[in-house]
């Protein structure tokens, strides 16, 4: 079952599935509070167009999906749906089905097209690299990774601040969103926080599977509990579980690093759908 972290491509694929998968599962309490599933998908798309088009006119690969992310990011922050009519998931769907389509228009144009957008979609984990500088140990060369910087930076602003982001959170789960106003300095800080922490995800695992671990593991956690600090321990746990048996699936019988990551998520779900509507039965049964 070990076997694979004997080669050094896995421990690495490991271990930046790992790091991506406990904050956006964190994040993903977050989102799947606020109501705003579409909104990973719609940023993790932005940032697939940055690269689309970074690609397209040869130069900004890492800045141009920077940039185009933390605009989308902004524009989010500002979208607040008065009219009940209109949900905010609407305004985000529509957004990413745009940028998914202007990203295949210029991935088209690329001289391997199909292959590019299948790495943009679930992304190549296993070909991601700490090791930058081999004059440096490995240890080094992990702590000054540009990704591991900008999510550690990201996790210490949540810890100092989650009571901020958990309150701002509750709001949403209440129905009282429309009280932060058109603009909320903690909001925007949110979705600033969300736009990086997706812009180095889907650079390493693609849209598919960031949006999965922003998603699932929140989603089941809460099937599993209704305690707010068990939501976050399982939603970690899970992350970490698919992680591994994600990459040992890929290993074993040679499939897709991103795609298996992805089943065993969707696995994770299904078992804990089970569980809910067990314990929901058990329930009604004592009532």
């Amino acid at each position: 079952m070990f076997d694979m972290f004997q080669l050094p491509f896995m421990v690495q694929a490991f271990a930046a599935a790992i790091v991506t998968g406990l904050l956006l599962s964190y994040l993903g309490v977050h989102v799947v509070g606020r109501g705003i599933v579409f909104v990973d998908l719609a940023l993790g798309q932005i940032s697939s167009l940055g690269v689309a088009f970074a690609a397209f006119i040869g130069t900004g690969v890492t800045s141009i999906p920077l940039i185009f992310t933390l605009a989308g990011a902004l524009l989010m922050s500002f979208i607040n749906i008065r009219d009940k009519r209109l949900k905010q998931e609407a305004i985000i769907g529509i957004l990413y089905a745009f940028t998914s389509a202007l990203t295949v228009l210029l991935i088209s144009k690329t001289p391997h097209g199909d292959s590019d957008i299948q790495e943009v979609l679930f992304g190549n984990i296993l070909s991601y690299n700490f090791m930058e500088d081999p004059l440096h140990s490995a240890f080094w060369n992990i702590i000054r990774n540009d990704m591991v910087i900008v999510f550690t930076a990201i996790a210490v602003v949540h810890i100092v601040f989650f009571r901020k982001f958990f309150a701002l959170t509750k709001s949403f789960e209440n129905g009282e969103n429309h009280l932060i106003g058109i603009f909320n300095f903690w909001n925007f800080l949110f979705y600033i926080s969300i736009g990086l922490a997706i812009v180095f995800a889907v650079k390493i695992n693609g849209v598919i599977p960031v949006f999965s671990f922003l998603i699932i593991p929140a989603v089941s956690a809460i099937m599993m509990t209704k305690s707010n600090k068990w939501v976050f321990v399982i939603s970690f746990i899970i992350s970490i579980l698919a992680s591994f048996f994600g990459l040992l699936l890929s290993f074993k019988k040679d499939f897709p690093a991103g795609s298996s990551i992805v089943a065993i998520l969707g696995g994770i779900f299904i078992l804990a759908s089970v569980y809910k509507i067990i314990t929901s039965i058990v329930v009604k049964a004592k009532a």
